[in-house]
């Protein structure tokens, strides 16, 4: 089944959607506070203890982040638990962990959950393998709930933890943890970052990334211009830039355009903030003054097919009833009473009697020769683009040639006269 794809993905003949929403893992821009954060992140796993706290504002990676590190992961030797939480307590964690584990708890109580999820832990670390535990939108947690979470970072075996735990949460998780309560959770943490907005440049750099990991080959072409405007009203957020640029890149299918600059942003950030979906107003703003400078884009040669690909290409068109490289090159002659006029197409010399009218006629109506086979064809102009809204299919007209004789209502009347004549004829015979 395909998968549905955007209008400006079609009309700009993206491999994928670049500026999705949703996370995805294969567009990570690896940014200096992304790469930080991530660095930070594999130097606590490869301690094996404890928390790692990640924060940051809404929709600058968080989850992304924890996917590319997951991704990253030898899967054969780590159990991964993830949690999304929303304001759980203490038991009810406790319920989703096991779950999430694969350890049953129906009916079960408390003491037997905690008894069952240290049971599958140890089994764990007998095989090998490490359990890691990850809780996205951890700010929401209750402060019995990471209680409970300290407990069950205290359970080892051989002297090496049983599990770890990864907190992901936006930046009322740093608050929650520094809560004096909180003191002994706090003191596990191994290693803490945060993600940051991008800079202008990091912005610039995202964008384009995003659209090369896309398929994109310069269309449309974009103003240099337009990227400290990107910036502004992002206000270096992903998730904003995605929203910003996922919408300027739709301005541009519907409009047809091949090349966008600040008029362009302008009209899409005024629409974003009369929907409500940006803060700053681009209303007098002399960012939008400034004029459009488009830069020749560099994109690598597309790779030469494969002698393979060749082979099954030179056959698709042998079966399409083109002529193979092969088969051009041999002459073309014909034969029985067509032999009398020489090689098709074949130019008489000079001081030769011309053909017979009826000679000429079938050179004329001859298939062209071999020599003009192998000259160079003329490069067929590209065909027009399909409409970007489909079209209802024309219908074909009729090849037919015009009909002869007589058409069908004439021969039904013909009939009818026939018939009445014939009942007639019958019905003076039961007369006389």
């Amino acid at each position: 089944m395909t998968p549905y794809k955007d209008m400006y993905e079609i009309f700009y003949r993206f491999e994928a959607e670049p500026f999705r929403l949703s996370p995805d893992t294969r567009f990570c821009f690896d940014h200096k506070s992304y790469a930080r954060a991530k660095a930070y992140m594999q130097y606590a796993f490869n301690r094996a203890e404890g928390f790692v706290m990640v924060t940051g504002r809404p929709g600058t990676g968080k989850t992304t982040l924890i996917g590319d590190l997951v991704n990253s992961l030898p899967r054969s030797r780590v159990t991964v638990a993830t949690l999304v939480t929303t304001q759980l307590e203490a038991e009810d964690m406790l319920e989703m962990l096991a779950h999430a584990l694969g350890v049953g708890t129906s009916g079960r109580s408390k003491a037997a959950t905690l008894q069952s999820i240290t049971i599958m832990l140890r089994r764990e670390h007998e095989k090998g393998r490490r359990a890691l535990l990850i809780i996205d939108e951890a700010q929401d947690l209750s402060v019995s709930a990471l209680e409970e979470l300290r407990l069950l970072t205290n359970l080892q075996r051989n002297g090496r933890p049983l599990l770890q735990i990864f907190l992901v949460g936006q930046d009322q998780l740093r608050d929650l943890v520094h809560a004096p309560e909180m003191e002994q959770v706090f003191q596990r943490i191994v290693a803490a970052c945060h993600l940051d907005p991008l800079t202008q440049e990091e912005t610039r750099e995202y964008v384009r990334h995003r659209l090369r990991q896309s398929g994109w080959r310069g269309d449309p072409r974009l103003s240099e211009s337009l990227y400290p405007i990107i910036h502004r009203f992002s206000e270096g957020i992903p998730r904003r830039i995605n929203l910003i640029c996922g919408r300027l890149l739709l301005h541009g299918a519907v409009e047809r355009k091949h090349e966008l600059g600040v008029a362009d942003a302008r009209l899409v950030v005024g629409e974003l903030h009369a929907e409500r979906l940006t803060s700053l107003s681009p209303t007098a703003d002399n960012i939008f003054d400034q004029p459009d400078h488009f830069e020749e884009e560099e994109f690598p040669p597309p790779s030469k097919p494969s002698a393979r690909a060749e082979s099954e290409l030179d056959t698709g068109d042998r079966s399409l009833g083109q002529p193979s490289s092969e088969a051009a090159q041999k002459p073309m002659t014909l034969s029985g009473e067509n032999a009398a006029v020489g090689t098709v197409g074949e130019r008489q010399p000079e001081g030769k009697e011309s053909p017979a009218p009826q000679e000429a006629a079938l050179q004329k109506n001859a298939l062209p020769t071999a020599a003009s086979e192998t000259k160079p064809q003329a490069v067929r102009a590209p065909e027009p683009e399909a409409p970007f809204f489909p079209l209802p299919e024309e219908t074909a007209p009729d090849e037919e040639g015009p009909s002869t004789g007589h058409s069908w209502l004439w021969w039904l009347g013909l009939l009818i006269i026939l018939t009445a004549g014939l009942g007639w004829a019958w019905y003076q015979g039961l007369l006389g």
